[in-house]
């Protein structure tokens, strides 16, 4: 059995994002005086959201590159997969930043754009994924 060394360094990598995330929705909370819930304040909505997005893909993406990776996917396909999951997430983080990247609006369409890169790349990667691991297996 091969040790899933490249889901590690995704993992770690996208913990240390989760941990980023999550201290910027501390942050404003803290600020703001909302210890629970939205309270009104879409700044903290778009926060919340951010980080929480994160979590719901990063974890089951997680644990299925790592099951691909001690079973049957090559290490290339591996590689990649993560790399465009990363750069997949961190695009929506950034887009998610922003009024524009969450909500649209007037303004600069990077955000939009980044945002939709996020999504496709994310989506992408499952697809890919879940693909290349139910192949390698059949």
């Amino acid at each position: 059995m091969t040790v899933p060394i490249i889901s590690a360094y995704a993992g770690g990598l996208l913990i240390i994002m989760q941990a980023l995330l999550m201290v910027t929705v501390g942050l404003h909370r803290g600020k703001s005086g909302v210890s629970l819930g939205l309270g009104d304040d879409p700044v903290l909505e778009r926060k919340i959201r951010r980080h929480g997005n994160l979590a719901e893909n990063a974890a089951i993406f997680i644990v299925v590159l790592a099951l691909a990776e001690i079973t049957v996917v090559p290490g290339g396909v591996i590689k990649t997969i993560a790399i465009v999951f990363l750069a997949a997430r961190l695009f929506h983080a950034i887009a998610m930043s922003t009024v524009i990247g969450s909500h649209g609006g007037e303004g600069s369409k990077v955000f939009v754009v980044a945002r939709v890169l996020g999504a496709l790349g994310t989506f992408g990667s499952f697809l890919a994924l879940g693909g290349f691991l139910l192949y390698h297996l059949v």
